[in-house]
Parts: structure tokens; sequence; C-alpha cells
């Protein structure tokens, strides 16, 4: 009997064991969408005009996961143009593969199918995605990605009564196609018709009202500018804002009476519903304009029956307001990120310098026609993807590495039209510096990463710059303005291997070149640093037919 019970509870352990192996080595949870995209006809800001749906949607579906979650999206392209997703703030670790720029994928042509799959690995945060190619931003097909943190992975504030998306971003009534032929014809797409938010106009945003508070309650709004060139203020009649996370990155608590969010940047902010019952405005306003547009969405406290103040709080003017506030921003270090350490425990004002790359935007007449280019060299994208095309071994005739260097050409310089693409080498700390010299703020953006921006001020970056760096608790996030004839300096470590984008986000002056990709190639050609093109990639251009290359090594 004694022996029985004994071999017995030998079973038991060994299939505990074999189930918990199983369960270390599952798989992160799937998460399946189907997305039908098609043309519709919206009657947004007073003029009836063709926006992009998905699933007959505008704004597009919520994607809303855990960190590490697989996210499976079949896209199925009825548009009559060729079109691309790019995920914006998700690094794709090792996997560029599923970046959804013209630079790294073959577009989905009309009337076909393909299917995205990829991981928010190591991310939590607010992001959203778009379409990537040519002006179908500004047709719509946007939609916010929500990312929480994983269970018993501790977050910095108690869990909300309510998550609300915030999607705002100024509105041209113009139809894409007209905006990119107005491009390519050298005149500019010019002042936006308006700001829509959730993808209504202020009418539509009121009537009901988009969001509900019980009173003692506490809620998240998460605000993205989805827009294409205006930087707005994001503010709440009668309430007090608190900022708790920023593209990524849980932020120490500081309280506002507004916030900035500029082009394709993102915030959550806390709401406490401590006023008396009742509707209050949450407002966005346009910044930097001669004339300010805003746009209003009412916020209702349950069983209210008082109508909002039609007094609207006043926003903030002028620059040097914006860059106090962005001085303000710091990193929660003592908040776990995605994994358990806290954020805090990767101390990068103490890693050496490798490099400095001085990324100057500007513009210049090519062919009597503007364009806006990086230091001389205006980005033009390849029949062939430049990562389709280097995985291949087939850039010949496609396109040339370090066109530009890390120092811009002097004042005056030729700009050439060309596929821009620099070389980085694996997982080196580079600083990147960001200049404008134009006379309207400019928004920068690196697929692939997190940076941390580290500083910012007027005129022409020099090495003394750094004196004024803060190497501290700068936060850890995606997307940086860069204020007019100003700099901004960024450091991150290149260490995800892959093509990626490094875009202006202002869709004028990235459709007419204001981009580049950087190349980060693993020497070890391992699976442990980067995954094999997928079996269902797609192929063009030059690649077509060409034998799939030797598989990466085993890890």
């Amino acid at each position: 009997m004694t022996t029985m019970r004994a071999s017995a509870a030998a079973v038991l352990l060994v299939a505990a064991a074999a189930a918990l192996l199983t369960a270390v080595h599952a798989e992160d949870p799937y998460h399946f969408f189907e997305w039908k995209v098609t043309y519709g006809t919206k009657t947004i800001l007073g003029e009836a005009q063709k926006v992009i749906l998905i699933n007959d949607m505008f704004p597009g579906p919520t994607i809303n996961c855990s960190s590490n979650n697989n996210i499976v999206v079949n896209v199925f392209n009825q548009l009559d143009q060729p079109l691309l997703f790019t995920w914006h703030g998700i690094q794709q670790r090792k996997n560029s593969w599923q970046d959804g720029m013209p630079g790294t994928m073959c577009p989905i042509q009309p009337g076909t199918n393909f299917t995205y799959h990829w991981q928010p690995k190591d991310q939590i945060g607010s992001f959203f995605y778009f379409p990537s190619i040519g002006m179908q931003r500004a047709a719509g097909g946007y939609g916010i990605i929500t990312v929480h943190s994983r269970l018993l992975i501790p977050v910095p504030f108690d869990e909300p009564a309510g998550d609300y998306p915030v999607l705002v971003g100024d509105w041209y009534t113009k139809d894409h196609t007209v905006l990119a032929k107005n491009l390519e014809a050298g005149k500019s797409i010019g002042r936006p018709a308006g700001l829509v938010i959730n993808g209504k106009n202020e009418k539509d945003a009121s009537n009901p009202p988009m969001y509900t508070m019980e009173a003692g309650k506490v809620y998240r709004y998460r605000v993205c500018n989805v827009g294409i060139k205006t930087s707005l203020n994001v503010r709440i009649q009668s309430h007090i804002i608190k900022l708790v996370e920023m593209e990524g990155s849980h932020t120490v608590q500081n309280t506002y009476d507004s916030l900035d969010v500029h082009v394709a940047q993102c915030v959550s902010f806390l709401v406490a519903a401590d006023q008396k019952p009742g509707d209050y405005l949450l407002v966005a306003s346009t910044r930097f304009m001669k004339e300010t547009s805003s746009i209003t969405a009412i916020i209702r406290y349950n069983g209210s029956n008082t109508p909002a103040s039609p007094k609207l709080p006043e926003g903030p003017s002028g620059w040097a307001w914006s860059i106090n506030q962005w001085r303000s921003f710091r990193w929660n270090l003592t908040a776990s990120a995605a994994r358990p350490n806290p954020q805090g425990s990767y101390h990068y004002g103490q890693i050496n310098i490798t490099r400095t790359i001085r990324l100057s935007a500007g513009r210049a007449k090519v062919g009597g026609k503007e364009r806006f280019a990086i230091n001389g060299v205006s980005h033009v994208d390849a029949e062939t993807p430049l990562k389709l095309a280097e995985y291949f071994n087939a850039t010949a005739g496609v396109f040339e590495y370090n066109l530009i260097g890390d120092v811009p050409p002097a004042a005056g310089a030729a700009v050439k039209l060309a596929p821009n693409v620099i070389q980085t080498e694996f997982r080196t700390f580079i600083e990147v510096v960001f200049e404008n010299p134009e006379k309207s703020i400019d928004s920068f953006h690196i697929n692939g990463y997190a940076f941390f921006a580290a500083g910012m001020g007027p005129g022409t970056w020099t090495p003394d710059c750094r004196k004024t760096y803060n190497l501290l608790d700068t936060v850890s996030r995606h997307t940086i303005q860069v204020y007019p004839r100003s700099w901004t300096a960024v450091m991150l470590t290149f260490d995800n291997a892959g093509m990626w984008n490094i875009r202006s986000n202002m869709w004028e002056r990235f459709y007419l070149g204001e981009q580049l990709y950087v190349s980060v190639i693993s020497p070890a050609r391992s699976l442990r640093d980067e995954y094999n093109m997928p079996e269902n990639g797609l192929r063009c251009g030059k690649v077509v037919g060409m034998p799939m290359p030797p598989s990466y090594l085993p890890a």
C-alpha cells in the first residue's frame, strides 16, 4: 500500500512538473482581428467626403491587449490603392517585417489581403495605428492600441473606473488623393479645416455625451494626436489632470491644468470626478497658429441634467510655456516597466556615447518643385522595399547606404532625391540630434525603438549643449517635438536588428522626403537577434522569384 501511494505521488509529481514546464513554454495569448478596409462617405466638417473605414468604422477598431500578447490582423484591402498599416510606437522587436512602412514591406495590393502577426514585446502604454502610404493617413484608417501590464506586475496607480480613448487631430476636407496631387504640383496642403475627436465633429462629440463619469471615481483618458500637421493643447473644464503615462512609460504623476500633445504623441492622464455633478467640456485647441481652432466633447456625470458652462478654460500661449512643460515631464524611476524591474534600472546617462548623428531638416526646390530633406537627401521610396533588397542581398540598383553623413552639409548645398538609408552598428549607444531650421514646429519618430529625449534648445546644436541635458530621468518615449529654429537631442541603444523608419510626423514634410531609414544588422545573423522573413511575406520589385536566403542561425 505504501509503495503504491509513493508511486502514485511520483506520477502526480511528474505530471505537475510536466504541466509546469508546458506552462512556462506556452505561447502568449492570441488576439485575432479581421479588417475589411474600404472607402466610405462621411460628413465631418460640413462637407461630404471620402474617408477610409475599417469594418465600416471610423476611427478603426481598438486593439486592446496586454504586454507580449500575439496580435494577428488579417487586412483585406478593398481600396483602389495599395495599403499598409504601421503600428506607431510598437517596437516590433526583431521583427521589422511587420512594421508596415514602404521601406520594410511590400504593400497590400487592392483586392488582396495580408495577415500581420506581431507582439508588443515588453511594452505597455498607449499607441495608435494608421495607413502609412501616400496621404492616406489624412483620410482616417487610424485607431488606438492599448497595451496593459501583465497580471502581477504592479501599476503605479489604482485601477481606474473607466479607460477612455481620445483620438484627436486636425482634419482636412479635401480628398487625400487631392492633397497628394497638390504636393506633387509643388503646393502646400494649407491649413486644416478644423479638428475631430474620435472621428466626430463638435456637435456629434456632445450629443450624446462622448464620456461619462460617476462622482467620486477616477478615470483614465488616453490622448493621441492623430493629426498630420498641428500641435494641440488638451484640458478639461474645472478639472485637474494627472499625467501617468507617456508613449509606453510611467511618468512622475505631476498635475496640470492642460497638456500640449504634439503630432503623433500619446499621453495618459487620470481625472478625478470630484466636481459638482453636471456636464463639463473636454477641450482640444490648436497651438502656435495665428488663428486658434478648437473642439469640445461633453463629459457627463451620471444623472446630470446641468449643461456645461459655455465659457471654455483658456489654453496657453507661446513657445516658452510648451518648452517649460516638457521640462517638467519625468520618468517614474521606481515604477515597474513591462517587466517587474523598475523603469529607472536603465541608467542611460551613465553610458558612453559612441556616435553622434545630427539630422537637419530642410527644404529646397528640386526640379522646380518643393521638397523636404534630411542632411541634403530627400527620401523617395524604392520599388523594392529596402528591407527586402537588403535581406536578399539585392541592394545594387535599389539604394546606397550612407548617402548622408553624421553632420549636416553646408547651407545651400544641393538636395538629392534618393532612398535615404544610414547604417548603425548593432548594440551601440548613439546620440541623435534633430535640428529644425524652419519657422514651424516639427515632430520626429524613430520606428523600432524608444529613446531618451535628453535635451532641447534654440539655434543649432553644439557639444556644449550637452551641459543642459537631463541625464537622470527624462521620459523614455518614441516621438518628440522639435521647436522652430531649434534642436532636440535623443539617446538610444540600437539593439533592435532590422530596417527602421525615422520620420517627420508632419505628413506634408514626410511625403515630400523628410524621412530616412536606419539599417541595424546583427553580425551574428542569429535568430536571437532577428527573425527570418515570415512565410507569408509579400514580394515585389527586384526580389520577385529570387531564391530565399539562408535562414538566420539558431539562437
